[in-house]
């Protein structure tokens, strides 16, 4: 079970969005308080997964945040179950947000598959995980239970789309979230 400190917010997220991945960039500036990073397998929830003619804005959209040119994976969308589980993993030993950046950059900016074990890896390599012990704690039935965990959080909590911010029990969603929950954290904050 995740605890999360009072005011906290918390970003709900799959490594295949490519709106996750424009958020999880601009993210950790955006906020005045660090995020929790809550990995989400985006089934039952609508994870925001370009097709082609959103492909242009979310281009335009990187460019905006000053990141380098999108290169779109071969593979679309991409089967990210065992990347999530993987960052469900980092999570747990201290380096969801290391690893989960790493493998968005894999994708996004690599146009790597994340469905493809190296590039599983290659994240994990970027944030000293051990391709070993990252490989076992993917398969160990606890992260599997996490990840489930995680998503029946995230459907409770009233998330149906991400990206996803929760601050204070309201869900903002979809590509207004980080505004929105900013000013919902200035709130609280004056409140």
């Amino acid at each position: 079970m995740s605890i999360v400190a009072p005011n906290q917010p918390v970003f709900y997220y799959d490594l295949g969005s490519p709106g996750c991945y424009l958020a999880a960039e601009a993210i950790m500036t955006a906020l005045p308080v660090v995020p929790e990073w809550e990995p989400v397998l985006g089934v039952g929830l609508a994870p925001g997964r370009a097709q082609e003619a959103d492909r242009r804005q979310i281009e335009a959209q990187a460019a905006e945040l000053g990141l380098q040119p999108l290169r779109w994976p071969n593979q679309w969308p991409p089967d990210t179950e065992r990347a999530m589980l993987a960052a469900t993993y980092a999570k747990r030993i201290g380096r969801a947000v290391a690893f989960s950046l790493a493998a968005f950059r894999q994708a996004f900016a690599g146009g790597r598959d994340l469905g493809d074990e190296n590039t599983i890896l290659i994240a994990g390599a970027a944030c000293e995980m051990h391709p070993t012990a990252l490989n076992k704690g993917i398969d160990l039935s606890s992260t599997r239970t996490a990840l489930a965990q995680a998503d029946r959080r995230a459907l409770t909590a009233g998330v149906t789309a991400l990206p996803a911010i929760q601050v204070a029990g309201r869900v903002f969603a979809g590509a207004s979230a980080i505004p929105d929950a900013a000013a919902a954290l200035e709130r609280v904050r004056i409140a």
